[in-house]
């Protein structure tokens, strides 16, 4: 779709029939989304009803993730999920310094990165962990890494559950590094930037990571941990 088409899309009212048409769909269809709340309400104006292009972003979504085998139960429980997330905005406060790069995605993006493992209750402990917030119709990723490093781990046969909650008990450890590393800086090199001190953290904390997997990678199954 070209930008032009967006943009008349962003502004354009939809009766049903036109926007079932633009979505591909019979009325009928459109009408029984609604009827299962998995598109909004439309707006009334006397006995007519006005669909805008965030229904229309709806039903292409539930298109694609219908494609992607999900059922419309399935389907109704993540979008209860992607109402209740945090806005982009606030997750991510903008204007904040920041390493990390943001990705924007379609729900139908994020099923295609966690094949089979997109569920509500996924996708609301991503919310909630602050992985995931909601802009519009989209979803935006925190972290471009820790998006690709999740999806490889799931690949690996990790489950994305799995994987949440080692990010859950990584997360009070980087903490506490953080509130460690931050006190000792304060205290011993009150002169450095911060631009200059933070590399140098990431460093001592990925250097003792790897001496810690390769003391790990070469214990016995049967050794207890030291």
């Amino acid at each position: 779709m070209s930008d032009q088409q967006k943009a008349r899309e962003e502004v354009r009212e939809y009766r049903m029939k036109e926007l079932a048409d633009a979505a591909g769909i019979t009325a009928r269809t459109v009408r029984f989304y609604r009827e299962r709340g998995l598109i909004p309400p439309p707006r009334r104006e006397g006995r007519i009803a006005w669909y805008d292009s965030h229904h229309l972003a709806r039903l292409r979504t539930i298109a694609a993730l219908l494609e992607r085998g999900h059922t419309l139960t399935g389907i109704a429980d993540l979008a209860t999920a992607f109402e209740s997330g945090r806005d982009v905005g606030e997750l991510l406060g903008l204007g904040e310094p920041t390493e990390e790069t943001p990705v924007r995605l379609t729900p139908a993006e994020l099923a295609d990165h966690f094949e089979g493992e997109v569920t509500a209750e996924n996708l609301a402990t991503a919310l909630e962990l602050g992985y995931l917030a909601t802009d519009g119709d989209d979803l935006v990723h925190i972290s471009r890494r820790l998006l690709d490093v999740s999806a490889a781990l799931v690949r690996e046969g990790v489950p994305l559950s799995a994987v949440f909650e080692a990010g859950r008990q990584i997360r009070a450890h980087a903490d506490a590094l953080a509130e460690l590393f931050a006190t000792t800086l304060q205290t011993h090199a009150t002169g450095a930037s911060p631009e200059t001190l933070r590399p140098l953290a990431k460093s001592v904390v990925e250097a003792e990571l790897s001496m810690a997997m390769d003391r790990r990678l070469r214990k016995k199954p049967d050794q207890p941990s030291s």
